[in-house]
């Protein structure tokens, strides 16, 4: 498909999640590959760019998946050893692998080393840590690992020239009205001394100074605590907490330090001078408590200035940050965050890591072996998620509670594997937190649509989300495959490691959605390397289902047809060919019973006559009689399948016993990774219908499937032309039966124009690109709806003064905001207002965002959000 942005992705965030453990090597004997033919024309199951086994219709009785014994089927191939003998499984190897026994004893085959893993990466999270770093319930779409709040919302700033012009008037006043109090200048400045001491230490009348020296020491204590309360008061008006904080602290270290060094230094200077009252007052005191006589030891002095000085030099360090400074540089320690710096959340002081749910079971020796694995490093965040999951799962059904146990004490952290033998993808390009099934992929941007408790705040995609399903519109480049689909497909594959979710990708040959290795099964049609075919049936015996859902597939895109009765005319087909062949036909054999071959028909015929099969015939003669009438779809059908009726993709489609197609039926029940590569380059028709084909398959067995604890995912990386009304039907019923559906267009005009609405509809979750268009922006702006919103207009009149002192005062006003001096009428209005509108859609969301509305499967919803992706 086309490049969507891959080029210069940047995978920051790979190194903020615990890395993965080296799984122990194999301790049994090697697996050995199935040695049966393989399709006629197909490359061998282990040929270059293969999957690793090629699954068949699963068994019936798949066995226990967490503690019973493995049943015996034919083992992966290319695969290592999921654990020791005996340790419990996801499902049984049989249902990874067909269920036909190789006609002959495999050929003897050496150990293969086990694959590499992705080693812990460099200040990678420890394990411990990362189970402890605390997930608070958030809103839908808030990355919870370590999340914490933002502060709450700050006023309007005042100016840099107001603040600075406040603070030195305050500083100004504050020095005359000390220097008329020192002067005594002020009246009555001795009455409220007066009237709390004796009055024999003042001379008579208001004015009159100390008498004695009882009186002068009062004073001198007096004039300190009036000192103290107009410094308190002057920065408190001056507002000189604020300006410290903007010109000085903003700056960091080391000139937080400095400055503070420097003040600390000029205040030192002053006390000493006896500018400010601080050591007489405080001589004064002691000599009050302790007695004069304790100044006749010099010791006791020296003692008393030095805690003068100390506590002078204490709030200074307290501002500068002297000791963290210090020991930053010292090497113990880190320099203290900068304000409103993005810091992550303490873990928390719990027991996560010791596993408390095995304790309180009762299985201490278990949680301790799992412990000693977290501590040592030999388990990751999949183990974890994998092992609690497997731990849920037996506490159902209590007979699988000690196999699990005991697999636990023997193997550790690799009990329980998932069937493919791996514990981690080959490499993230997301932030995954697998715990919560969360993945990152970025972050709201400081914008005025954002509300601010969501701004800078990180946006994540989980199964609640993805359950209601997702649709991403954007122009080819703009990011939809690599910032969106990619992760997504990241998430699940993690998810499917750890036994809760399987996921199906499709998406052209190279897109990117990962890695062959990072898929139990890749279909490549029409590649001869291939190792599965792909079951145009979807698995399904019932000859009416199947044509139901092939009818959608070929024809669900032509309005002009009924699907229903393109349904009921390969219904008529399909049944007697099965019943006659114990198979459905192949393509080529059934574009000839849709062009109505005579000698196609007659075989059939004569067939189900043979064995006695008259309702068949009754159907196939039905066929016969409708064909070539007014109406009837039959011709359209074969121009569609003459689609895949062709050399690139001979023997791709087969059926029969020989087959080995991949049935998409097993989604529901394992967890399976797989991808589907289309050839879009060279037969684009054929992969659309492909695509329609799959998605309409995907729709009807997770509607049909009675077992929903397994959450599926369908990630289609291009839906053009794949979404049909029976479809959209499909898609809203997923959120109802665990699945969801992950769809990306390049506009929305890439489905039926009656569609649009029923389509955005029937998703939970949207995603507006930038670079969409205003038609494409109207639809998303319809979808989300308006807000009411109040509105304040101000309309501002210049006030003209009279008075020389009135005019002096609004002089004196303008030079310090830097404004004439007005008068504001303001006018508030609550008005219903569009989220966002059509033209904000197309032309302000920058490159590299979206703005992407959320909403879970149990009714919660978020605002539409403008997301920097990869933030």
């Amino acid at each position: 498909m086309e490049d969507e942005g891959t080029r210069g992705v940047r995978g920051t965030s790979a190194d903020r999640v615990p890395g993965p453990a080296v799984p122990p090597p194999p301790s049994g004997p090697p697996r050995q590959p199935w040695s049966g033919q393989p399709s006629p024309g197909r490359a061998p199951a282990g040929g270059p760019g293969g999957p690793r086994s090629a699954p068949g219709e699963p068994p019936a009785d798949p066995g226990a998946s967490w503690g019973g014994q493995p049943s015996g089927g034919q083992p992966s191939p290319g695969r290592a050893p999921a654990g020791e003998p005996g340790a419990p499984q996801f499902g049984q190897p049989s249902a990874w692998t067909s269920p036909l026994p190789p006609p002959g004893p495999p050929p003897a085959r050496p150990a293969s080393p086990p694959p590499p893993v992705e080693q812990p990466l460099a200040g990678a999270t420890p394990l411990d840590a990362w189970l402890r770093t605390p997930r608070p319930p958030q809103a839908p779409g808030v990355w919870r690992f370590g999340f914490t709040p933002r502060p709450a919302e700050q006023g309007e700033e005042v100016s840099d020239r107001s603040l600075l012009v406040g603070a030195v008037i305050t500083l100004l006043s504050a020095l005359l009205l000390w220097s008329l109090w020192r002067n005594g200048y002020l009246p009555y400045r001795l009455v409220p001394l007066k009237l709390f001491t004796p009055g024999e230490w003042w001379n008579p009348g208001t004015s009159g100074g100390p008498r004695t020296i009882e009186g002068s020491d009062a004073l001198t204590v007096y004039e300190a605590l009036l000192f103290g309360l107009l410094a308190y008061g002057c920065g408190r008006i001056g507002n000189f907490s604020e300006l410290f904080r903007r010109h000085v602290v903003r700056r960091g270290q080391p000139f937080l330090a400095l400055a503070a060094a420097v003040a600390a230094g000029l205040t030192q200077l002053l006390v000493w001078k006896e500018t400010l009252p601080v050591v007489r007052p405080v001589l004064v005191l002691v000599a009050a408590v302790a007695g004069g006589e304790i100044y006749q030891s010099q010791t006791v002095v020296n003692v008393i200035y030095g805690l003068i000085a100390a506590a002078v030099l204490y709030p200074f360090a307290r501002l500068g940050w002297w000791r963290d400074l210090l020991a930053a540089r010292r090497g113990r320690g880190t320099a203290p965050p900068a304000p409103g710096g993005d810091t992550p959340a303490p873990a928390t002081a719990t027991s996560a890591d010791q596993w408390p749910e095995l304790r309180a079971a009762g299985w201490t020796d278990a949680a301790e072996t799992l412990t000693a694995e977290v501590r040592t490093g030999r388990m990751n965040d999949v183990d974890v998620a994998r092992l609690r999951h497997a731990w849920t799962q037996a506490t159902r059904s209590p007979d699988r509670l000690a196999p699990l146990a005991e697999a636990v004490l023997r193997t550790g952290g690799a009990a329980a594997l998932h069937p493919s033998g791996d514990r981690d993808l080959p490499r993230r390009t997301a932030r995954h937190d697998v715990l919560t099934g969360q993945v990152r992929i970025g972050r709201c941007a400081e914008d005025p649509h954002n509300p601010y408790a969501r701004r800078s705040t990180g946006i994540a995609l989980d199964p609640t989300l993805l359950g209601t399903s997702l649709l991403a519109v954007g122009p080819p480049g703009s990011g939809k495959s690599a910032r969106l689909v990619r992760p997504v497909v990241e998430a699940l594959g993690l998810r499917a490691l750890a036994g809760q979710a399987a996921v199906l990708a499709v998406g052209g040959a190279g897109a990117p959605l990962g890695p062959d290795e990072a898929f139990d099964v890749v279909v490549r049609v029409g590649n001869p390397a291939s190792a599965h075919d792909l079951d145009l049936y979807g698995g399904t015996s019932d000859p009416d289902e199947a044509a139901a859902v092939l009818a959608e597939g070929l024809v669900g895109d032509v309005g002009s047809l009924d699907s229903r009765r393109a349904a009921t005319v390969l219904a008529q087909l399909l049944g007697p060919y099965r019943t006659a062949h114990g198979h459905f036909p192949s393509v080529p054999e059934l574009r000839e019973l849709l062009d109505g071959a005579p000698a196609a028909l007659t075989a059939l015929r004569a067939t189900l006559e043979a064995a006695g099969h008259q309702a068949m015939l009754r159907e196939l003669e039905a066929r016969t009689r409708q064909a070539g009438g007014p109406g009837d779809p039959a011709p359209a059908l074969a121009d569609r399948v003459a689609l895949l009726d062709r050399p690139a993709f001979a023997g791709f489609f087969a059926t029969g016993p020989e087959a080995r197609p991949f049935a998409l039926r097993s989604l529901g029940q394992y967890p399976l990774r797989v991808r589907v590569d289309l050839p879009e380059r060279g037969h684009a028709e054929a992969s659309r219908l492909l695509t329609r084909l799959l998605l309409a398959q995907f729709t009807a067995i997770t509607a049909a499937r009675t077992d929903t604890t397994l959450f599926v995912g369908l990630v289609l990386d291009d839906a053009t032309h794949a979404v049909t009304s029976e479809t959209v039907r499909g898609i809203r019923r997923l959120r109802s039966v665990n699945a969801g559906a992950v769809l990306t267009l390049r506009t929305v005009d890439d489905v039926p124009e009656p569609l649009h609405t029923p389509l955005l509809g029937a998703v939970g979750c949207t995603a507006a690109f930038s670079g969409i268009t205003t038609w494409d922006g109207k639809r998303f702006a319809e979808a989300w709806g308006k807000e009411w919103v109040e509105t304040r207009e101000v309309a501002q009149h210049t006030v003209f003064a009279d008075q020389p002192f009135t005019r002096a005062l609004h002089a004196l006003r303008k030079l310090v905001t830097g404004k004439a001096v007005t008068t504001d009428a303001v006018t508030v209005r609550q008005v219903e207002k569009e989220r966002w509108s059509a033209s904000e859609l197309a032309y302000a969301v920058p490159a590299g965002h979206a703005v992407i509305r959320l909403a879970t499967v149990e009714g919660e919803h978020a605002p539409p959000l403008l997301v920097e992706l990869g933030g």
